[in-house]
């Protein structure tokens, strides 16, 4: 069902955002593993991983718009450490949510697949790439953090050719998709010995059973 073209408007200019969830949790995966961490999950995404453990966030018409105000309101009862995700963020304007959370003094991390131009002032950006809908050149240069997740021995292939398009500034991680984590575990384990530039993450809330 269409939005009200005045809600539109707004989510068109990043005013509102069609928000998932958002939650108080500790961060389970990357550079950041082990630290609290308050999630805002952004509904709508196209790159569309089969193996994806939040394909709910793909539709954003399922969740609703949600002012900037109000998210930051929220967020800021929580934590000075906000993670946005989705679902794909960078497919809005993330610009005034990352101005307002600036604004409330917050620190900003983002995990993304890159796909889209990368808007927002972010203090961390987490990038993800997927084969179906590569990164663009920018979020390449500008990441803090790249995560390769492994499904299979082909996807060691595909973190070299990432690596490479990647600034050299980025840390390097390879994280086992969880329905594979017992096949794919030992094999990334070897790979990080004999690659060693390359590290591992692991979905550690998931072993802990923390959203």
């Amino acid at each position: 069902m269409a939005l009200p073209s005045e809600i539109q408007e707004q989510v068109n200019l990043g005013l509102q955002l069609p928000l998932m969830e958002a939650f108080y949790t500790v961060q389970g995966e990357g550079y950041h593993t082990g630290t609290p961490a308050y999630f805002i999950r952004v509904g709508g995404c196209d790159v569309g991983c089969h193996w994806c453990d939040v394909k709910e966030s793909w539709n954003a018409d399922l969740h609703p718009p949600t002012s900037v105000e109000n998210i930051v309101t929220e967020a800021a009862r929580f934590s000075k450490t906000i993670v946005v995700t989705g679902g794909e963020p960078l497919m809005w304007d993330m610009n005034p949510l990352t101005q307002a959370l600036k604004n409330a003094g917050m620190q900003i991390h983002i995990e993304t697949s890159g796909a889209y131009a990368l808007t927002g002032n972010w203090d961390w950006i987490c990038l993800s790439p997927k084969k179906t809908k590569l990164p663009v050149d920018e979020v390449y240069q500008k990441a803090n953090e790249l995560k390769v997740i492994v499904y299979n021995k082909n996807d060691f292939k595909f973190a070299e050719e990432q690596a490479a398009k990647t600034n050299p500034n980025a840390i390097l991680f390879l994280q086992p998709e969880w329905s594979k984590r017992d096949e794919m575990t030992p094999q990334i384990v070897d790979y990080v010995m004999q690659n060693p530039k390359w590290r591992i993450s692991l979905q550690t809330h998931k072993f802990l059973n923390i959203p």
